[in-house]
């Protein structure tokens, strides 16, 4: 965990910390997709996930501004993965990320995460959220 929080932090120019949120809402949302399967078996072979997973979800709901908000109630109104999706984004907004830093985790998580389980099994997770292989 800590190789992927110090290359997103990096790569995002974010505080650790900030990353480390970023990530496990990442895998916060993995969790709820895809309860079994690659996504499972990718935060079961990533040291630390659950950890981040819990921080994230823990951590005080900071002030997404006018995008985080926006998102957020898009997302309920969508519902299904996209939904999930668009809250998602929100949640990345309020712990302060731009969309363009966000497109960033995407990339960084997915690259480190092909690593952990595999093209096949990353295209899997990736296929079943429309619009999330554009980030592999």
């Amino acid at each position: 965990m800590e190789e992927l929080i110090a290359r997103i932090s990096a790569a995002l120019g974010v505080e650790p910390e900030t990353a480390r949120l970023a990530i496990g809402h990442v895998l916060g949302f993995f969790r709820k997709e895809f309860p079994d399967g690659p996504a499972a078996e990718l935060i079961g072979k990533l040291p630390g996930a659950e950890e981040a997973i819990a921080a994230a979800e823990a951590a005080p709901a900071a002030d997404g501004g006018l995008l985080g908000g926006l998102l957020g109630g898009l997302g309920g109104l969508v519902g299904g993965s996209k939904g999930d999706l668009m809250a998602l984004a929100a949640k990345l907004s309020s712990v302060g990320l731009s969309m363009d830093q966000s497109q960033a985790l995407a990339k960084e998580f997915f690259a480190h995460a092909e690593g952990i389980v595999g093209a096949e099994k990353l295209k899997k997770i990736t296929d079943s959220v429309p619009g999330l292989s554009q980030f592999l």
